[in-house]
């Protein structure tokens, strides 16, 4: 696919300054661009890179003497790049229909223009939706619903009575719906608390590789519309996650916490099990969360605590030693003066 460099300005919106005839056939760095490519320089740090590369436009915040060829001005260069990425972006494969090496369930529900590749399964009483694409591997169980348009890629188990919405992507590895982690204790044995609710995903969610996101004990485990998620994310039993949140690898949200909506969870964060995060909360990566966190935010540490403290303390951590030199030489020299004293 080849476009001028007009139409990719009416598409994703913006400015050309320069020839706007220019044609471009894909995205690519800074370092990496072509001839032919389009670039984006949103990092005053790659100001070199802008001044060598080779590519034939460059998106840009305002218009930069670093770079000689045709530049299309943005407000926010980074999401521009996101959009025109998308335009280039090679499509999802699909494989011609249903594959005859594919089981389903009796019952099953299969809407129009399906992919289902080869060693799917689909168990009975289940609903696939229309344009749905469902890669080798595939374990569906009964009476799941799957939304129009989405996208489950290799060896992702959605567990049954599960709800997945509309043009939802799951990468592969994933498990939906297995058992929330629920035992009582009796004496020195685990008793199992069945784990008697289900998993819905809103439409526009995104699930990274290799997460695991468990079945309610009462009730469902809810992933709000527009949620993303990176890989390696373990969500508990009744957790609520509020739309548009993110959360990135390797965070875990123990069994009925409330996750706001907007908010940002970063990486190989803990947080235990019934607290309330509100709306736009931001976590710091390798924080721990102990007690609930009020709307608007921006924590770290462990436990954590607001972000600016967290960075004055951990200043102080470092001086610990120094600090207790000097406390003990403090003691020293009181016990002096009281010998004096008496």
């Amino acid at each position: 696919m080849e476009l001028t460099l007009k139409h990719i300005a009416e598409s994703a919106g913006g400015t050309v300054i320069g020839d706007d005839q220019v044609a471009i056939k894909g995205i690519n760095s800074l370092v990496l661009a072509e001839k032919g490519e389009i670039s984006f320089f949103a990092d005053p740090r790659l100001r070199d890179q802008v001044k060598v590369t080779k590519a034939s436009a460059v998106i840009v915040k305002e218009l930069t003497s670093l770079y000689r060829g045709p530049q299309l001005i943005v407000p926010d260069p980074y999401l521009v790049y996101a959009r025109v990425a998308a335009i280039f972006a090679p499509p999802v494969p699909r494989f011609p229909g249903i594959s005859e090496k594919a089981e389903i369930g009796q019952g099953t529900h299969i809407g129009e223009d399906v992919s289902i590749y080869p060693l799917v399964y689909i168990g009975r009483g289940s609903a696939i939706g229309n344009k749905v694409t469902l890669f080798p591997g595939v374990y569906v169980g009964d009476r799941v619903t799957v939304g129009d348009g989405s996208v489950l890629y290799p060896n992702v188990t959605i567990m049954s009575d599960s709800i997945i919405g509309r043009e939802v992507i799951i990468h592969a590895g994933t498990v939906i719906g297995s058992d929330g982690f629920g035992y009582a204790r009796d004496g020195d044995v685990s008793v199992k608390i069945p784990q008697t609710g289900i998993v819905q995903i809103e439409d526009r969610v995104e699930i990274g590789a290799q997460n695991a996101i468990d079945r309610a004990a009462f009730g469902k485990t809810l992933i709000g519309e527009g949620v993303k998620t990176d890989n390696l994310v373990q969500i508990g039993h009744s957790v609520v996650v509020g739309e548009n949140t993110i959360i990135v690898a390797q965070a875990g949200i123990a069994g009925s916490t409330k996750i706001g909506r907007n908010v940002v969870i970063g990486p190989q964060v803990g947080i235990i099990d019934h607290l309330e995060i509100g709306d736009r909360v931001m976590i710091v990566g390798g924080s721990g969360v102990a007690k609930s966190i009020p709307a608007g935010e921006v924590v770290s540490g462990l436990p954590t605590m607001p972000h600016r403290l967290w960075l004055k303390t951990r200043g102080h951590i470092r001086k610990l030693p120094e600090y207790s030199e000097r406390l003990k030489e403090l003691e020293n020299r009181v016990k002096e003066l009281e010998k004096q004293l008496k």
